[in-house]
């Protein structure tokens, strides 16, 4: 964290753990292209070093913000449910229009519902949403409700499911601006 904090241009970092599965996700978010392939450079040895004290191989993937909506900050003890989608190439947009201007907001309805981002990779069509709530019993009390949603929204926007993963929100120090 400290030394992020010093990179030019980072606007924040988020941990997200998944303790039974040993999964981990490192997000850092970056004011431009260039400040994030400065501090790519920076990262790349903290990075290395971490994964090899975790015994681990790090994957690293780029992806663009395309929407962000917060109804209030995560508490602790907030969890986040991932769920990663294909859909075909080139068609994007429509996507993205239609997590705004209907996903958002029956998200929004989930009782705990924290925020929700989608995070887009054009050149490959996949994306991934993730929803965070103010805590696993929450997370938990929506799972019918929200998968009901994801189906649906799958259908309507033409993708498929890659994976779904639920986690601990450890660490959410993220001041990227409303994209909603």
């Amino acid at each position: 964290m400290p030394a992020l904090r010093e990179m030019a241009g980072c606007i924040g970092v988020s941990l997200l753990v998944n303790r039974q599965s040993g999964r981990c996700i490192v997000t850092t978010a970056w004011e431009t292209d260039e400040a994030r392939r400065a501090g790519a450079e920076r990262m790349a040895p903290m990075r290395d070093r971490a994964a090899e004290m975790f015994g681990v191989t790090a994957n690293v993937e780029q992806w663009e913000i395309a929407a962000l909506h917060r109804d209030h900050h995560a508490p602790d003890g907030a969890c986040v449910r991932a769920t990663w989608v294909q859909g075909p190439q080139g068609q994007m947009d429509p996507g993205i229009d239609y997590y705004k201007a209907s996903v958002l907001s029956q998200l929004e309805d989930l009782d705990g519902f924290c925020s929700a981002s989608l995070l887009v990779d054009r050149a490959s069509g996949r994306a991934v949403s993730s929803v965070t709530f103010d805590s696993l019993d929450a997370m938990e009390r929506n799972r019918d409700q929200a998968t009901a949603l994801k189906i649906a929204a799958m259908q309507e926007a033409g993708v498929q499911e890659l994976d779904e993963c639920e986690f601990e929100l450890a660490l959410a120090h993220l001041r990227v601006p409303e994209l909603a």
